[in-house]
């Protein structure tokens, strides 16, 4: 039987090269869907690495003019422990620019003996793991011991610590950063943070620790406050920073608006995907369901003779959609011949199953779509009267 379908798909293989085109061009299209998908959902599956809820971003502007950096110092200090003595603040501290699920990202290199990684820089101070509620792995967190440390202490993430010492212990242990050696020692792991949301995987990452100098160009401040904070207090919390920085603008954003902020660019190319493969596979299926019909009306004579001489129309029906079934299995050899390179050549730097995932749900779809597009072309080819078919020939 199937012997007989490739010839029939031979004979009119002018007219089938159009259909597995589209096939081909469907399964690439619906391929780089699922990788989207498929990348998009390992990630958002994995932990976030810290607690977002009740969680403010303050930012402000750094007014406080003076050349001693004992008394620059002094100044935020005092304005944080202001802060904290607030009834429903659980924790302040200072940061970098480039807190999560903002656009703002600083990299660098950092090294170790012969091995060399890019990461994420963050300045932080020691209230910052409480702050956020991340998890320390080992070692321990910045205090006020580090400040007088010959070498700069620095706190890395787990990303960072596969990635540099493998399988070894890493506190202790001593970094270069640039083209510089051993020049930071690592006195923490934490767990990696997703730092560009849900939707993107967490990257390398080193935490330095503030300092006097630090506070001259940083301008961004973490507060975790109580399930209570409502908009009253921060009202008041805005006066309170307001009053103390004078001619200083002072704006307070929640974390969890700019986690919603972060997802959405995120997903951005997904959903323009999505959409451009939408409309290609409903001028596919529009495309079978037409070519199907053609055949059907244009092989009348063939299928009444088929009939006029005992075949069922169950059989008929079936050998229509096995025509199409074999189409796109030709289609997707091709198809699957391409997508397989991604793998190989470790395109986009992906994880070789996030492809292989993607090429098995796309052989799927488009098996499903040639399916549904052959089972009602089939059917009204089984419903076709054979006197009547051989009578209008």
């Amino acid at each position: 039987m199937f012997k007989h379908l490739f010839k029939l798909i031979w004979n009119k293989k002018k007219q089938n090269f159009l259909l597995m085109s589209e096939m081909l061009v469907s399964f690439l299209v619906i391929f780089a869907v699922f990788t989207l998908m498929v990348y998009y959902y390992n990630n958002y599956k994995k932990p976030i690495g810290l607690d977002y809820e009740n969680l403010w971003v303050v930012d402000y502007n750094n007014t406080y003019n003076t050349k001693s950096g004992d008394s620059l110092g002094t100044f935020y200090e005092n304005l944080k422990q202001t802060i904290k003595s607030m009834p429903q603040v659980k924790e302040a501290s200072y940061c970098s620019d480039n807190v999560p699920f903002s656009q703002n990202q600083w990299t660098g290199d950092v090294n170790y003996k012969n091995t060399k990684h890019d990461a994420d820089f963050y300045n932080a101070d020691d209230g910052y793991k409480d702050a956020l509620g991340i998890k320390l792995l080992t070692g321990r967190w910045f205090n006020k011991a580090d400040a007088v440390a010959k070498s700069q202490p620095v706190v890395i993430n787990n990303e960072l610590k596969e990635n540099l010492f493998g399988n070894e212990e890493a506190v202790g242990k001593l970094m270069g950063e640039g083209d510089k050696k051993n020049t930071l020692r690592v006195v923490g792991v934490i767990q990696s943070v997703k730092a560009k949301g849900d939707y993107s995987p967490a990257k390398a990452a080193i935490y330095k620790r503030t300092d006097t100098g630090t506070f001259r160009w940083q301008g961004k401040m973490m507060i975790k406050v109580t399930p209570d904070a409502d908009a009253a207090f921060e009202g008041q919390l805005y006066k309170t920073l307001a009053n103390y920085m004078k001619n200083s603008n002072v704006e307070i954003e929640h974390m969890p608006n700019k986690l919603r902020s972060a997802n959405l660019f995120n997903i951005v190319p997904m959903i323009v995907t999505i959409i451009v493969a939408c409309f290609l596979i409903i001028n596919v299926a529009l495309g079978l369901f037409g070519v199907m019909w053609y055949n059907i009306n244009k092989r009348r004579g063939e299928i009444a003779l088929r009939r006029a001489i005992g075949a069922s129309g169950q059989s008929v029906s079936s050998q229509l959609v096995y025509e199409s079934l074999i189409l796109a299995t030709l289609s997707l050899i091709i198809g699957t011949f391409f997508a397989v390179q991604f793998p190989l050549l470790n395109v986009f730097d992906l994880q070789a199953s996030v492809y292989i995932i993607a090429i098995v749900l796309s052989i799927i779809f488009i098996y499903l779509l040639v399916l549904v597009c052959s089972l009602y072309p089939g059917k009204q080819a089984a419903a076709i009267l054979p006197a009547v078919a051989l009578h209008e020939d």
